[in-house]
């Protein structure tokens, strides 16, 4: 399932895990994401994801220092609340952004019934 939102001249698409999935294995180009705690990706993350903390003060700094804006970014949290705000922010600043709507614990219950 995916759903676009739309706002003030925001936008992002938001994924279900099998349309996340699905969207990763289908575009090598994307940047995968993972806008958790350190401690919370220490303990477990989607494979091929690189960090950058949604809470920390200078996100869009580091966002723009290690991401490409000419290539288009897929985000993950661990239920789906701060993705949406880090989506909403790399959106507002020149990024084609992707985003797991149920998070990382999503993602776990969903490979975990689908392999």
């Amino acid at each position: 399932m995916v759903f676009s939102l739309f706002s003030c001249g925001q936008e992002f698409e938001s994924f279900s895990p099998a349309g996340f999935e699905k969207l990763l294995k289908e575009d090598s180009s994307i940047q995968l994401v993972d806008v958790r705690r350190t401690d919370e990706y220490s303990a477990g993350h989607i494979d091929n994801a690189v960090l950058i903390n949604v809470l920390e003060t200078d996100f869009i700094d580091k966002a723009n220092a290690i991401l490409d804006k000419s290539k288009p970014v897929a985000v993950y949290c661990r239920s789906g609340k701060r993705s949406k705000d880090a989506a909403k922010k790399l959106s507002r600043n020149g990024y084609k952004v992707y985003e797991l709507d149920s998070g990382y614990l999503g993602w776990i219950e969903y490979k975990t019934i689908n392999n």
